[in-house]
């Protein structure tokens, strides 16, 4: 019986040949939400860097843009005015 040709590797099954590399900007300084406001990562997150999986990182990177794109929402909802609402939607016409 013939052996059937070995089908390629799935996309997550990949094997990885490069370590991902740090977020680390050396700011190191924690928001009021305990994020670091340079790599937007927690403390665990940064502390245990090294001792986690690839996969670990990549979700660890995930969760650090979007931290980021809330928190650069949130300085342009601050932009309008300190305890002021968004202005409405102005006529252009």
């Amino acid at each position: 019986m013939q052996k059937p040709p070995d089908s390629p590797p799935k996309p997550s099954e990949q094997l990885e040949f490069f370590e991902i590399p740090s977020p680390c900007v050396n700011v190191c300084e924690a928001n009021d939400k305990g994020y670091c406001k340079g790599c937007y990562r927690n403390r665990d997150e940064r502390f245990y860097w090294q001792k986690l999986s690839n996969g670990q990182k990549r979700d660890v990177l995930r969760a650090c843009r979007i931290r980021r794109a809330r928190d650069k929402s949130n300085d342009n909802t601050k932009s309008f005015g300190q305890d002021a609402a968004a202005p409405e939607n102005l006529d252009l016409f």
